[in-house]
């Protein structure tokens, strides 16, 4: 088992979360974050003077697939989650041990 880890734009998630869904992955967590990569934020101009926003506002996908989902589920994200600009995101993949459910 692997954990995808999906850090996205907050615009793209509805359309990412949709196209998991179709490929029969529905378990997941979202939590929203914020962070800098390597677009080192904004820079806004303003009647006042210039501020920079070096956090921006992302959110982030986990969920576990099995070995045999992963490329259909990172070929899911990239392609769903894809704007053509700096800033798109990012995707990890970390080795699962183990999954124990709580309840049984």
């Amino acid at each position: 088992m692997k954990m995808v880890v999906a850090v996205i734009r907050p615009e793209r998630l509805q359309c990412v979360k949709d196209a998991l869904k179709e490929i029969g992955i529905n378990g997941m967590t979202i939590t929203h974050v914020t962070g800098r990569g390597e677009q080192s934020g904004l820079k806004f101009t303003t009647r006042v003077g210039e501020f920079v926003v070096d956090e921006i506002e992302k959110v982030k996908v986990e969920t576990v697939v099995e070995d045999e989902q992963l490329e259909s589920a990172i070929r899911c994200i990239k392609s769903n989650a894809d704007t053509g600009n700096p800033g798109d995101g990012r995707i990890f993949v970390i080795p699962v041990e183990a999954s124990i459910r709580i309840r049984s």
